[in-house]
């Protein structure tokens, strides 16, 4: 086998797993991950419709594949699949490039198995998880894994929270973002304050996921931190 066939067999099969890993993607995006160009994507695409990938064309959006394709032998919790997440974004600063690529390159096969609904969740969470090093280890936080769940699922939160003065309040929070600096901040939409507020998440004292579901703030971190900051 040419060594041009063999680079083709494994970008198409790449390929697969960025279908499988993202909801929609266009041929765009698709040629620039693997510098090539789109019309050798087009050419890809065909070539595995013809092998009997499921691949659906959305007009104007891009390619998405058949949910159920390729079921896989094991299947993630959503909380599972936000833990791994996390734990992404921890891998993604360390210096060897090389353990980040392969690394990288694993977290992409594993969400290419998740279903579609936690997938988006999972995306969400990704784009909105800032971390940079949580240097006191002492401060902890016994409620990450359920803000992580309140965060992609917009479920209103109800907590008991006390400031840096020793203050205690209860507040209705739409969870936002999580991020890292010398501990673990949630921003959210406070109600009681009607705007977005940080709270560290070792000041949470009690925590109840509540059943309401909010409007989603349609919004990245980075614009986020562009019109309030």
């Amino acid at each position: 086998m040419e060594g041009d066939d063999i680079k083709r067999i494994s970008r198409l099969t790449a390929i697969v797993t960025q279908l499988q890993t993202k909801r929609i993607l266009t041929a765009k995006s698709l040629s620039e991950k693997f510098g090539v160009s789109k019309r050798t994507i087009y050419r890809d695409i065909k070539a595995l419709e013809k092998a009997g990938v499921p691949i659906l064309t959305e007009d104007g959006k891009g390619y998405t594949i058949m949910e159920g394709f390729r079921i896989p032998p094991v299947m993630f919790t959503e909380n599972q699949a936000n833990a791994l997440i996390l734990t992404e974004q921890l891998v993604l600063k360390n210096k060897d490039a090389s353990l980040v690529k392969d690394y990288s390159e694993a977290i992409d096969k594993i969400k290419s198995i998740l279903k579609y609904s936690i997938k988006d969740k999972v995306n969400i969470l990704a784009n909105r998880t800032q971390y940079d090093e949580v240097i006191n280890q002492e401060r902890n936080s016994n409620y990450l894994s359920d803000l992580q769940y309140a965060l992609t699922s917009y479920k209103l939160v109800s907590i008991e929270y006390v400031n840096k003065e020793g203050t205690a309040t209860k507040r209705l929070i739409e969870p936002f973002a999580l991020l890292s600096a010398e501990n673990w901040y949630l921003i959210a939409w406070c109600r009681l304050r009607k705007e977005f507020r940080f709270f560290r998440s070792d000041r949470i004292q009690k925590m109840e996921i509540l059943s309401e579901v909010f409007e989603p703030h349609n919004m990245t971190l980075q614009e986020y931190f562009d019109k309030y900051h």
